[in-house]
């Protein structure tokens, strides 16, 4: 899996990049078809603003591409927002998919006796 990291206001460092790989390494549980993921860490510098960190994850898959946004006072608060909402995301799609395939097996089933069979055993 590719893993590129851009940064505005803040300079990309080594100890950022391994934070970020082992903390998106979850979802490579949840979806192994995982092909690239692009995270965009970005620095505010308005006192206004409560999270002065902001982190964006766009993780692209073979059929589907996840968007997920965090903010917090650092990047490593901000970037577990970001795993626990992407991890919702993948586990909800791929309920979706299991159910679309397997979840009308479990409805009730009406006896498929024909009529004439019905008579006969009265």
């Amino acid at each position: 899996m590719d893993l590129f990291l851009k940064g505005r206001g803040v300079q990309i460092t080594d100890q950022i990049r391994r934070v970020a790989e082992h903390k998106l390494a979850k979802l490579e549980r949840f979806d192994p078809d995982g092909r690239r993921i692009e995270i965009e860490v970005i620095a505010e510098r308005n006192p206004r603003i409560d999270g002065s960190h902001r982190v964006g994850v766009a993780f692209e898959t073979l059929r589907h591409t996840f968007r997920a946004e965090g903010a917090g006072h650092d990047i490593d608060s901000a970037l577990d927002q970001v795993v626990d909402r992407l991890e919702k995301q993948i586990s909800t799609y791929r309920g979706k998919r299991q159910s679309r395939f397997t979840g009308r097996g479990n409805r009730v089933k009406s006896p498929r006796t024909s009529p004439l069979e019905a008579r006969s055993s009265e």
